[in-house]
């Protein structure tokens, strides 16, 4: 399943009615107002989900309970006049609410773009699995990286608007830790949310086939070390065609952080990419999954067989 392109939702135009949601975390209403704003500067028309200004009554780190966050989404993806859903911010808490989604529903909807990134991975991996759809590994609008970076910014827009444009992901600091070319349909997101998903129900077996994208934040690299490995010993990388490696802000000195990625990676004689520019970064490219590409490691670049967007 890894190897086969995913339906590609389609591309937005002005006036579209998008839906706002907050599936793990809770979020500033401050940034949620700019973040809206910005939308709305876009000609799109943002609908903040029932729940997306909420936080849990007792478990303070989520944004509402698992089935009112699962409930916001759901009514998102069904509702034929929302155009796109976008993830307000991360955090934690998608696998609490992703088995509560329907899933037959969620297939007989059209597809539509899913942005975000980080603990919403799981449920990039979950409509990739479930749905065979293609999402797109973008900031949340909520987040300090969308409001402050007007080039992480553009760069969502043309993925969502102009999908020709952005065909070669390429940032000015990315280079070979294994150099070599290879070809193969994107997936990935958090290195920790992925390793996590190992033997999670109807979770992907593993990412054969492949071009992983493994990005992480806030994690030491003895930490690092421990979710790589767990993908390891789980054979989740057996077969992989080929990995690009993000930002991994707030983990420590990145000399350290690329000695575990060297030693957990390089030797499973694929093409391996380092400072790809997506992620918890201080700028992040959208990076759409589900899609066939090129990795050329050497070249520092990631090349789309076809647009994120139809």
């Amino acid at each position: 399943m890894t190897g086969e392109p995913l339906l590609r939702p389609p591309r937005l135009r002005p006036g579209d009615r998008v839906a706002v949601v907050a599936p793990s975390g809770p979020l500033s209403p401050e940034r949620l107002d700019r973040g809206l704003d910005v939308l709305r500067g876009w000609d799109l028309d943002p609908v903040p989900a029932p729940h997306v200004r909420g936080t849990h009554a007792t478990l303070r780190y989520l944004a509402a309970t698992d089935e009112e966050r699962a409930d916001d989404l759901q009514a998102a993806w069904c509702d034929p006049s929302v155009k796109a859903v976008f993830a307000a911010r991360g955090g934690y808490g998608a696998q609490r609410m992703v088995d509560l989604l329907d899933w037959d529903a969620v297939r007989a909807a059209a597809p539509k773009p899913l942005v975000g990134f980080s603990d919403v991975t799981v449920l990039h991996e979950a409509f990739a699995v479930r749905a065979g759809v293609s999402t797109l590994h973008g900031p949340a609008v909520a987040g300090e990286v969308f409001l402050k970076d007007e080039a992480t910014r553009a760069h969502l827009w043309r993925t969502l608007f102009a999908p020709e444009t952005v065909r070669t992901l390429a940032a000015p600091s990315a280079r070979a830790l294994v150099p070599g070319r290879a070809h193969g349909v994107t997936l990935g997101g958090c290195l920790t949310m992925l390793a996590t998903e190992v033997g999670a129900p109807r979770a992907r077996p593993a990412a054969a086939g492949g071009l992983l994208l493994l990005e992480d934040v806030g994690e030491p690299p003895y930490r690092v070390d421990r979710a790589l490995t767990q993908l390891l010993r789980a054979g989740w990388l057996e077969g992989v065609a080929g990995i690009a490696l993000g930002s991994w802000a707030r983990c420590g000195p990145y000399e350290r952080v690329r000695e575990v990625l060297m030693d957990r990676l390089g030797g499973l004689g694929v093409p391996v990419a380092e400072e790809c520019g997506f992620g918890h970064g201080d700028s992040a490219l959208t990076v759409p999954l589900g899609v066939p590409a090129v990795l050329d490691a050497t070249a520092g670049t990631l090349v789309l067989d076809v647009p994120a967007t139809v």
